[in-house]
């Protein structure tokens, strides 16, 4: 096992890994920015260095600081979290080449994966069913035309360099297809450094489905139950539920079975996500995979009653990954993520938090490194909180989840609590009848009431 991880992130996700990590007995490295001198990872940490200034570029993405760092505290793992450098294969490869273990999967699988036109390639080899969509990158808007042509309207353009909802648009027809092209391709390159960009099938009436998966160095494979992320806005997640309303069981160990194989084939290591569509046939298809710990990692955690990121480290550090008690899914959990965001227009709202209550009891747990006087800097994702509620049923883990939102209090930045209040009592998500237009239909029928 390992002496010592540098944790080469920050806000909730440094957290959760310092918990893990002191659960394990490892002592822990912070790195912060200099706007980040005050926040909860760093009094939590066993050692704490600064990597430079406010600019993720110049700080969390800076590689030689964190090879530095790692090298004057003797760390021999280093922990990306998400986002940041977690799906950095370049980062990945630096860290193997230093003797420093990279808790993830091996820089191979991770490049693979990141190429989100090859990886589905790579898919379709092992069986996993894909979205049509183009072979290969596409160099024009010209080229995007004839590949939709086709497959037929409506399509949806992606990045291949990344995910996040940077560079995607969904075009009805081909003039609106050669109008977003130059634009997806431009938020691309800014994104991402890469505007390469590939075409798919848009899946009308799809729910976004996904399967954790755990492997370890001995090609032991773990996959668990489904998590429901219909309910996003812009391709990015709000809400997240376990298990799905829509899958039944069959296609549930369908999709287990079949993520399973997929991971074997490519030889995958430590946490993951794949991601897919399924469409109101209940026959999914694949769309990329996330070769990192997820967001919304806690409600499976709390569905089977395991911690993920421990056995994330222990497979890191070589051992197998088991867990000493059947795996099963056991009641209902749901995910909502609190952000610092003007709720109406989903602007950015940084700040200093004057005063915080989160909430607390049973079937509540919050990963949050929110703290009263804490500063909410603009520089990065703008994630207060992850507010989880656990219940034997759906709609007493809706009810707890409402519970908890109304008695959070937040002062002094603004949040999307009262969009998640929104949400959460809509007839069509508690009828679970939500794909993944379900919240811009929403936004779209409330702005124009």
């Amino acid at each position: 096992m390992f002496s010592k991880i540098l944790i080469a992130n920050r806000g909730e996700i440094a957290l959760r890994i310092i918990r893990a990590a002191k659960e394990l007995g490892i002592k822990t490295v912070a790195v912060y920015s200099d706007v980040d001198r005050t926040s909860l990872h760093t009094m939590l940490a066993d050692e704490t260095f600064c990597i430079g200034p406010a600019k993720a570029q110049d700080s969390y993405l800076n590689v030689p600081n964190l090879l530095s760092v790692a090298e004057i505290t003797k760390a021999d793992a280093i922990h990306p979290g998400y986002g940041f450098l977690a799906e950095n294969a370049r980062f990945a490869e630096i860290c193997e080449t230093s003797g420093i273990t990279f808790i993830g999967p091996p820089a191979s699988v991770i490049r693979l994966m990141g190429d989100k036109n090859r990886a589905r390639l790579e898919m379709a080899k092992a069986k996993l069913p894909v979205i049509p969509g183009s072979e290969k990158v596409l160099e024009d808007a010209a080229e995007a035309k004839k590949v939709a042509q086709k497959i037929g309207f409506p399509v949806i353009i992606k990045a291949s360099a990344g995910g996040g909802g940077k560079g995607m648009r969904i075009c009805r027809n081909s003039v609106h297809l050669e109008e977003q092209f130059p634009i997806a391709q431009n938020e691309a390159k800014n994104a991402f450094g890469d505007p390469s960009l590939y075409l798919e099938k848009y899946i009308t009436g799809a729910r976004h489905i996904e399967i954790q998966v755990i492997g370890d160095k001995k090609g032991n494979i773990i996959t668990f139950g489904e998590r429901e992320c219909s309910v996003q806005r812009k391709f990015q997640k709000v809400i997240e539920e376990t298990p799905s309303p829509f899958v039944d069981e069959r296609l549930r160990k369908k999709m287990m079975k079949a993520v399973e194989d997929a991971a074997k084939f490519i030889g995958y290591e430590s946490l993951g996500t794949f991601e897919f569509l399924v469409d109101v046939d209940k026959k999914f298809y694949f769309m990329e995979a996330n070769t990192r710990v997820q967001v919304e990692h806690p409600i499976t955690e709390i569905v089977y009653g395991i911690n993920l990121v421990k056995a994330q480290i222990r497979a890191a550090a070589g051992e197998k990954v088991n867990f000493p008690f059947d795996l099963e899914m056991r009641g209902h959990a749901i995910e909502c993520r609190i952000n610092a965001e003007d709720p109406a227009t989903f602007a950015p709202s940084p700040g200093r938090i004057e005063f915080l209550v989160l909430p607390g009891g049973e079937g509540i747990r919050v990963d949050s490194a929110a703290y009263s006087g804490c500063l909410i800097p603009p520089h990065y994702d703008s994630l207060l909180a992850k507010i989880i509620a656990y219940a034997p049923t759906r709609p007493l883990a809706i009810k707890k989840m409402q519970t908890a939102l109304e008695m959070t209090t937040i002062v002094g930045v603004k949040t999307n609590i009262p969009l998640h209040l929104i949400i959460l009592a809509n007839s069509d998500f508690i009828n679970g009848a939500c794909d993944t237009q379900f919240l811009e239909k929403t936004l779209a029928r409330t702005n124009g009431a």
